[in-house]
């Protein structure tokens, strides 16, 4: 090989590393950033539940609630969308109003796209809606809120870091790996809903043995989804997760703290499990 021919390799192969080490160092999008790979659901999981209200410290049976996965599209691209729905019944409902729906769009890699929160608890409505799209390495965020008075508030924000709300930090959260988690560990990330952007916080609380309303018993991880609290100081906790010990990290038993009491849920039943349900207790 002549001097020539090898000054021309060396060169293209100089070439070559400078361009790999310039997009080494390019920004990789915050879309990118902030998927995760998703190893606890598949499209079609139907979970249903028996839900009961504390009404003067007595736990009375009051309506129903669904979660659902379904593979679908969102603005065109595949996407996961996911819902959890709570219906009270006729006669909790001369009591108390209870009926929540939350929605969210997640694409295939868990990176959140959509969320929509509709309360209805006593005589209170709201609705709160987040759009999120990704350009370079940040996030944008679009917020809505309807409040109690029917009143609109709309808020742009955009974040060097990624952000959830509580549905899709949920359906991200089924695919952590709990292996070698202490009880007291803790998962901490921004959470958005209409018109905010909070300290949010997944605290893991251990394992027990949870029954659910179908008569069968699971090893269960314990989660608690936590919102910071301005006012005190200090973390709230909103719902505690009781997820099966297995990688389908299906919700077991679910208790809600509302602004005017608490609910719980206890599984139903369940189908389109991704993997077999090795938690379950014989």
């Amino acid at each position: 090989m002549n001097t020539n021919n090898m000054s021309i390799r060396f060169e293209k192969t100089m070439k070559s590393l400078l361009l790999c080490s310039l997009f080494a160092l390019m920004p990789v999008s915050a879309q990118a950033q902030c998927t995760f790979r998703n190893t606890a659901f598949k499209g079609g999981e139907f979970l249903s539940y028996n839900l009961y209200y504390n009404w003067k410290f007595v736990w009375v049976k009051a309506g129903t609630a669904s979660m659902y996965t379904v593979q679908s599209k969102y603005k065109g691209i595949d996407a996961f969308r996911a819902s959890l729905t709570t219906r009270g019944n006729k006669e909790v409902d001369q009591m108390f109003v209870l009926r929540d729906t939350l929605l969210c769009y997640s694409s295939t890699e868990l990176a959140p796209l959509y969320f929509r929160k509709g309360a209805r608890e006593g005589k209170r409505y709201t609705v709160d809606e987040v759009w999120y799209t990704y350009e370079g390495n940040r996030t944008n965020l679009n917020q809505h809120r309807i409040n109690h008075e029917g009143k609109h508030e709309w808020h742009k924000k955009q974040m060097n870091e990624c952000v959830y709300d509580m549905m899709n930090i949920f359906l991200r959260a089924r695919s952590f790996d709990p292996e070698g988690w202490k009880k007291g560990h803790v998962v901490n990330f921004p959470i958005a809903d209409g018109n905010s952007i909070e300290k949010g916080q997944l605290r893991y609380r251990g394992k027990s043995t949870i029954k659910a309303d179908n008569g069968k018993k699971y090893r269960c991880l314990e989660l608690s989804y936590m919102e910071y609290d301005n006012d005190d100081a200090k973390y709230r906790e909103i719902v505690r997760f009781y997820v099966t010990d297995d990688t389908n990290h299906i919700p077991i038993r679910l208790d809600m703290f509302l602004k005017f009491g608490s609910a719980k849920a206890f599984l139903t039943n369940m189908k389109g499990a991704r993997s077999p349900i090795t938690s379950l207790v014989k």
